[in-house]
């Protein structure tokens, strides 16, 4: 009696082991990609002391004139050194009561930057606790959800001229 052989039926992989090995090699090359990345420092997270982010603002808006010689701007609209408007003023006033004044004491440097520290510890605490300035230059030219405006870009551009050299990152 003789044996039929029955044919032996393979058995076949989702993958072949090739393809397995590229795709192991491709999530490493993956995983390491996101981890230099997440390493380096990025550009956006750059910091600056407070003083040197209000003085290229001031820059900016009013080529750091004397209080009594800036210019209203926005046909009117923005007063000061740092070419505050009364809808920014208001915003700031609401968040911190102690701020006190009225708009026209705007046009005072000392008054003007209390009014931005209220109105970014508001609308950018994080960025403005930090020193982050293209957050807080956007959000000073644009509003609260300035810092995602195309429109503040050159604004930012032109604050970033008159700044120092960024802090060195604190990780």
């Amino acid at each position: 009696m003789s044996r039929e052989r029955k044919p032996r039926r393979r058995r076949r992989q989702p993958w072949p082991r090739p393809r397995r090995v590229a795709a192991g090699f491709a999530a490493l090359a993956l995983l390491l990609l996101w981890w230099t990345a997440s390493t380096e420092p990025d550009p956006d997270d750059a910091t600056w002391a407070r003083q040197d982010l209000l003085n290229a603002l001031r820059w900016v808006e009013s080529r750091n004139r004397p209080d009594d010689q800036v210019p209203d701007g926005d046909d009117g609209l923005a007063i000061g050194p740092y070419q505050i408007h009364r809808v920014y003023w208001i915003d700031a006033k609401e968040h911190d009561e102690a701020l006190g004044g009225d708009y026209q004491d705007c046009r005072r440097r000392a008054y003007a930057e209390r009014v931005i520290d209220a109105y970014m510890r508001r609308h950018a605490a994080t960025a403005w606790r930090l020193g982050r300035g293209e957050h807080v230059a956007r959000v000073h030219n644009g509003g609260p959800e300035g810092h995602r405006k195309r429109a503040t870009d050159d604004y930012w551009r032109r604050v970033r001229a008159r700044l120092p050299a960024p802090d060195p990152p604190s990780r």
